[in-house]
């Protein structure tokens, strides 16, 4: 039981509903896509729920072997979690990361509904992303704005599309509009999390907004980033690239937007209290606002 919750700890499981809940919104709005509701079977149900699993595997070992080649870095900044806390051993977590990208690649290639194996083709493709971003030679998370980039794509971007491809082919503009909008959301939003880290990402030579740009600079350039890209949602239907119910799109995008401007108050209003606290309101509101969004999503394209 003490090995299990010491995996459970590795994997963060609080952080493994986000990704879950963004493949089921991706598959709820491919259903409801240009209002073609297939009947809800079993044939239907059982690749979402195959892709809803495979999300929250693929973000565990994501975590998983974040914490491996961030060791030095989490000595200084989380050192009460299982390697840097010497609870687990390296080869220990290396078995679960393995175990678990072996995992999420499999239940991607089970899917397997019109669109063929497209979504193993966008899980394969995230698995080299998540390499990338924690580990050299490329190291990303390590390299300024290229660490936000290899986050907002297979976190914001193709996770959505991942969601749409269990249910319908990608071959369409609509679900990369969709992972577009969350894609620039995180391309801005992913720095929350750097504020609290300065000082251990500064003795493991990490690049990130507020070592580069100080913190008061670095909080005006996350800020477009809550704001902007749920402006993309009415342009969208006004367009006619979305095609869920046009009503609930336009509000969801005009309280995303309302919410957004909020956030953006609490990171400017005291730039420097980001940097001391470990869990700032905004980091919460974050996370609040994506789920809101797949929430929102998923909600207009089955009304």
């Amino acid at each position: 039981m003490n090995k299990l919750k010491l995996y459970s700890e590795l994997a963060r499981p609080f952080t493994l509903l986000p990704p879950a809940l963004g493949v089921i919104s991706g598959a709820v709005s491919a259903w409801g896509a240009h209002q073609t509701k297939a009947p809800v079977t079993w044939e239907l149900i059982y690749p979402i729920l195959l892709g809803t699993a495979m999300a929250a595997v693929l973000n565990a070992a994501n975590n998983a072997i974040n914490q491996i080649y961030d060791l030095d870095i989490d000595r200084v900044n989380k050192p009460s979690r299982p390697l840097p806390s010497g609870r687990m051993s390296l080869t220990e977590a290396w078995s679960f990361t393995i175990v678990a990208f072996v995992i999420a690649n499999i239940l991607a290639f089970l899917v397997s509904p019109v669109g063929g194996r497209e979504c193993f083709w966008i899980v394969l493709f995230t698995t080299f992303m998540c390499w990338i971003y924690s580990a050299p030679p490329l190291w990303t998370k390590r390299r300024g704005i290229w660490a936000n980039i290899t986050i907002a794509i297979p976190r914001g971007v193709l996770l959505k599309v991942a969601g749409w491809s269990t249910v319908k082919t990608v071959m369409d503009a609509e679900p990369w509009y969709i992972g577009t909008v969350f894609g620039l959301f995180l391309l801005g939003a992913a720095s929350t999390k750097d504020f609290a880290d300065i000082e251990g990402d500064k003795a493991g030579g990490c690049h990130t907004l507020p070592i580069d740009y100080g913190v008061k600079a670095a909080t005006w350039i996350m800020a477009p980033f809550f704001v902007i890209p749920f402006m993309l949602i009415p342009i969208g239907v006004y367009a006619g690239i979305l095609t869920g119910n046009a009503m609930l799109l336009n509000l969801l995008g005009s309280v995303l937007v309302v919410y957004g401007c909020y956030t953006v108050w609490l990171l400017v209003r005291n730039p420097d209290e980001l940097a001391t606290t470990e869990n700032h309101p905004s980091w919460t509101h974050m996370y609040q606002m994506m789920m809101l969004a797949q929430i929102g999503f998923a909600l207009a394209y089955v009304f």
